[in-house]
């Protein structure tokens, strides 16, 4: 029986003919990284590949580390198996991984999303034989609107927590998430205030992306400095001693997962904003159906579900267990929570 070109194993996506691991969870010799989230790239591989914008990304998350970047659509050849990297939407240097070795091409997708955030290169559809998705919100219930009126209704929240004199203080994820949020916040209505974390990461993009003047907190930063403007702040932040300095304050939280009131209120947040950084169900649909994949494997999310779904209407599709956990791994480092002041 044939080998399949990419096979999972207890280190991660193998490709044996290659001898290299797709974003590996255990530490290998050569690893293709397809963005700088801590599921996805993590520490300990001897070589690191990726994306030239990940770079740098990685470097500040993991530290000294042996990596090389390469461009979109550059291809590279390892033991005649051809790679290249392919716009995600995901995130800042987000990639899909194109697999061709012998007429035979597979896709790893990664973490993406369609909707263009301006910030991110758009995603873009590969022809391939196999597509390995994602699927964490791989469910109908989840339909995201425009991001434009994410950002108007976020924006329309600051200005009126600032006429009652409370500080907004808006949680989303230290890379990627806050960046994003960073970039469409009105200024005109307030200043932007940054947690430890966010400032730093953001620091590392701004000489790819630019984004408006934040100002980092810190021990000196007082009540009444905050009084009226945004705090942009990881999750992790939420309930510690560092965010009692905003009182009197209002939160909020921008995640797919605040489709469900359910998950607002486990959450203890004030108000939720559905803006996320995968795809909704018709995104998921759509980007299988563009690839003319007859095979389709989920890696993460909701999985059993979401393949089911897709045998139904025709594909070849199966699940596959990894360590990849979608937004919910998109949490800080413990290096960056240790910057909590």
């Amino acid at each position: 029986m044939k080998t399949p070109l990419l096979v999972f194993n207890e280190n991660g996506i193998y490709c044996e003919a290659a001898g290299v691991y797709l974003d590996p969870w255990r530490p290998v010799d050569k690893a293709i990284i397809t963005h700088g989230h801590a599921d996805h790239s993590r520490w300990g591989h001897k070589k690191y590949i990726t994306h030239v914008s990940n770079v740098p990304i990685i470097k500040h998350r993991l530290g000294d580390i042996n990596v090389s970047g390469r461009t979109y659509g550059e291809t590279f050849t390892i033991n005649n198996v051809t790679f290249s990297f392919h716009p995600a939407g995901h995130i800042i240097g987000s990639s899909q991984i194109r697999v061709e070795y012998k007429g035979e091409v597979w896709v790893f997708t990664g973490d993406y999303k369609l909707e263009d955030d301006g910030i991110s290169v758009p995603y873009e559809p590969v022809k391939c034989n196999t597509f390995i998705t994602e699927c964490t919100f791989g469910l109908p219930a989840f339909k995201w609107i425009p991001q434009s009126e994410v950002f108007s209704d976020i924006n329309s929240w600051w200005a009126a927590n600032r006429a009652e004199g409370k500080t907004s203080v808006l949680f989303g994820y230290s890379l990627g998430k806050a960046q994003r949020l960073l970039k469409y916040l009105d200024t005109s209505i307030g200043e932007i205030y940054t947690h430890g974390a966010i400032e730093n990461m953001t620091n590392v993009i701004r000489p790819m992306i630019s984004f408006p003047d934040t100002t980092l907190i810190t021990r000196d930063t007082t009540k009444e400095m905050l009084r009226g403007n945004i705090v942009i702040a990881p999750p992790s932040a939420h309930g510690s001693t560092w965010i009692r300095k905003m009182v009197p304050y209002v939160t909020a939280s921008a995640s797919g997962w605040m489709t469900f009131r359910g998950a607002r209120r486990r959450r203890a947040i004030d108000k939720g904003f559905v803006l996320s950084d995968h795809c909704d169900w018709q995104g998921l649909l759509t980007a299988i159906q563009e690839t003319g994949a007859e095979k389709i494997i989920s890696t993460h999310g909701y999985t059993d579900i979401f393949s089911k779904y897709l045998r139904e209407l025709g594909f070849d599709a199966r699940t596959e267990k990894t360590q990849y956990e979608g937004e919910l791994a998109e949490l800080e480092t413990k290096k960056e929570n240790e910057e909590v002041l």
